[in-house]
């Protein structure tokens, strides 16, 4: 990819530590130094330059027979605390270039692809180097800022007899937050599957969501971590930061309620266990669950004549919410259906003048339940005596 800006590398000798923002990468630098003939193009490929990188440091230098740099470029990297500082400089500056150089001097450019260098070598053109030195010199440094992968150098000798020795030194500045790899792209492609969560369209603040994601996700995994979990690892990843997210920005409540749909959604296509086995699993099992979900799953059990797990699931429902009349209701048409008919007429009378949250008397709720009920075959030898008491 092409450089974004060059710079000059000047900058103040300031002993402070390296920054919070990022760090210069001491291990994966390139420290070379190689022989040029007279009229050669030697070229020189950096190491790859690691996940994150921003900003590159390279020092070329010139040496006669026999020398050797007296501080390689990466200890005096060490005191910078960021790129910042290099680039802006001052009249003061000292230059990060070696104190000690031959007489002779050298040409060269810089590419950021192969097939540029390539070209260069063939043709001498050099119209897509990132940076040119025609001027020969003995010393050079330089500060880029780049998304680059690596740099192509191509030293020429300006000595037109002997040998030329050049100790080439170059050192990426890594941004923490990008060095996890999660730029852009990848964070578009988190983006994607969140567009797909049947939840993600039912939220008034998508985008705060969106991004209390990304900062939570990005921080648990590297994008080369997320890449190598399985199917189910990532599904499992996926669903816990959404719930995180989603707590975060007050909408947490939507998902559960997307639960609920998919669960009611399978009970209306006569898949009983799986809509059970959704509101188990989903809501109760992980601590999610309100009243709402043991009402729900007594209804399934109370309508696929499982009365016992029915009555369990109305009576914790009633431990969570005591005022809910309706789990009242239902817990009588289950004493109705169990042989207990002296508890549900009790039940059923003491609540004959009340209000359903729905909205339905009471009167009103337990003629229709009846009339489901008949539908669904159970036994109705007791429902017109049940109505005339409430009436």
């Amino acid at each position: 990819m092409k450089l974004i800006r060059i710079l000059l590398f000047l900058l103040p000798f300031v002993s402070i530590s390296q920054s919070k923002e990022g760090y210069w990468d001491s291990v994966r630098i390139t420290s070379e130094t190689i022989s040029v003939n007279s009229s050669e193009k030697k070229i020189i490929k950096t190491a790859n330059f690691p996940e994150g990188t921003t900003e590159v440091v390279f020092r070329v230098t010139v040496l006669d027979d026999n020398q050797q740099l007296s501080s390689s470029l990466v200890s005096l990297l060490k005191a910078i605390p960021d790129p910042t500082g290099i680039s802006q400089g001052s009249a003061g500056a000292v230059f990060l270039v070696s104190k000690i150089a031959g007489e002779d001097k050298c040409k060269f450019s810089v590419f950021s692809s192969a097939i540029d260098t390539e070209n260069f070598v063939k043709t001498g053109k050099s119209n897509n180097a990132i940076y040119t030195q025609n001027t020969p010199v003995n010393k050079d440094a330089k500060l880029f800022t780049t998304e680059s992968d690596n740099f192509w150098f191509v030293f020429e000798s300006n000595n037109w007899i002997l040998k030329e020795k050049i100790a080439l030194e170059v050192v990426p500045w890594v941004d923490h937050k990008l060095s996890r790899g999660w730029n852009s792209d990848t964070k578009k492609e988190l983006i994607s599957l969140l567009e797909k969560q049947k939840v993600t369209a039912s939220l008034k603040k998508k985008d705060e969501f969106f991004a209390l994601f990304l900062d939570d996700f990005s921080k648990k995994y590297t994008y080369k971590e997320y890449k190598q979990l399985l199917q189910v690892e990532k599904s499992n990843a996926l669903e816990i930061c959404t719930e995180n997210s989603l707590k975060k920005s007050g909408e947490v409540e939507k998902l559960y309620n997307a639960i609920r749909d998919k669960s009611r959604d399978l009970f209306q296509q006569g898949k009983t266990n799986e809509a059970i086995d959704v509101i188990a699993t989903e809501m109760i099992e992980k601590k999610r669950a309100t009243y709402k979900d043991f009402g729900i799953l007594g209804d399934y059990y109370l309508l696929s004549k499982q009365f016992t797990k029915a009555e369990e699931a109305y009576q914790n429902g009633l431990k969570l919410k005591p005022s809910e009349i309706n789990f009242q209701l239902n817990l009588a048409h289950v004493y109705l259906f169990t042989e207990r008919v002296s508890e549900a007429k009790e039940i059923y009378k003491k609540y004959a003048n009340q209000t359903l949250f729905t909205g339905k008397t009471w009167k009103e709720q337990v003629k229709a339940d009846f009339e489901n009920f008949e539908q669904r075959g159970f036994p109705k030898q007791n429902y017109k005596k049940i109505l005339r008491m409430i009436e």
